[in-house]
């Protein structure tokens, strides 16, 4: 029987097999099985005796018995299985430290895989609140937290004077509400937000100090990120979104309620209209006004009457014209006219 994998040492094995052979033994008896000492078999047994493996009776000479050994060593496997767990959280505990250890060693190295929405979300939680001059990001789906989730957070951000530059996907603004409860709300907070018709990636960049991305935009594959440190890779994403950004069409939140004119047709006209600048196909404008294809094909035809054009581009331009919109810049990208019209 091999019992070292559970604690149990060649001499201590080799007295429990014995004990086994004679119960009900005293030491000398099992020291003469073993071919040991007395007090070796004595020390032995009670060594056996608190790891469980046996029993010692109360009378003089006190006599052993073997515990029965599935109870026994099933025992001694669980102990040692607790052990290895401490022991595994121990080397994570250590693991951490050994890479926060090197991030500020040197943070040229410093790539932290982040695994599972909860820590993923509370990276970006920490990369955001150490923020003090700008926050970069790419927003795109598929999204780890329900888009908007962190509004509250960005205003008490961005009154502390931390600019927010959100480039969003066209996917993300057809996302349902999202434009209506979230990016609107936003840029009228004082982020600064542009639309590009597909993103590469997901990023959240802090300062020129920390960013994060996911490991892959595959199904699940939102669920692992890299968290990067100041490195060549940090400068090439600063790059990358600097890139994209000014190719970006902006967003602009309409005008407050008591300057702008009002429409003479449907209430959601300059809703549509925004959705209708950035791009946004018949489907995707459906899915985020919540309204059937139908409907929306309908409305962009009144829209488009009402406004005197002939291609959803000259219907931004003219409702930038009426002043619908605060800036006419939102409209600098041409959309596809007719695009999903059937």
């Amino acid at each position: 029987m091999e019992l070292d994998v559970v604690g149990l040492g060649d001499e201590a094995q080799r007295v429990y097999t014995a004990l086994i052979g004679v119960p009900h033994s005293t030491a000398s008896e099992v020291a003469s099985a073993c071919g040991t000492s007395t007090s070796a078999a004595g020390r032995l047994l009670s060594i056996l005796v608190k790891a469980g493996l046996a029993t010692r009776s109360a009378g003089r000479p006190p006599r052993f018995a073997a515990t029965a050994p599935d109870v026994a060593v099933t025992e001694l496997i669980k102990e040692r299985e607790r052990q290895l767990d401490t022991a595994r959280a121990l080397v994570r505990q250590l693991a951490d430290r050994h890479r926060e250890a090197l991030r500020i060693a040197d943070p040229d190295i410093a790539v932290e895989v982040l695994r599972g929405r909860d820590d993923i979300s509370a990276a970006v939680r920490r990369l955001t609140a150490s923020a003090r001059r700008q926050i970069r990001t790419f927003d795109r789906p598929p999204y780890v937290d329900r888009p908007g989730s962190n509004l509250d957070d960005q205003r008490r951000r961005q009154r502390s004077g931390v600019t927010h530059r959100v480039l969003y996907d066209r996917g993300a603004v057809a996302w349902p509400g999202r434009l209506r409860d979230d990016i609107l709300p936003s840029i009228r907070t004082g982020e600064q937000a542009r639309v590009r018709p597909q993103l590469p990636i997901k990023l959240v960049i802090a300062d020129d100090a920390q960013a994060v991305i996911p490991f892959s935009l595959a199904p699940g594959g939102h669920l692992a990120a890299y968290l990067i440190n100041r490195s060549p890779m940090l400068t090439a994403l600063e790059a990358l979104f600097e890139a994209e950004w000014d190719r970006g069409s902006p967003l602009q939140a309409p005008a407050p309620p008591t300057a702008p004119p009002t429409t003479s047709g449907h209430p959601d006209h300059l809703a549509l209209v925004k959705l209708l600048a950035t791009g946004c196909s018949d489907a995707a404008i459906a899915r985020a006004q919540g309204w059937s294809r139908r409907t929306t094909q309908r409305r962009i035809r009144d829209l488009m009457t009402e406004l005197g054009a002939s291609t959803r581009f000259q219907a931004a331009v003219q409702a930038a014209r009426r002043g619908w919109l605060q800036e006419p810049s939102a409209f600098t990208q041409p959309t596809n006219a007719g695009e999903g019209e059937g």
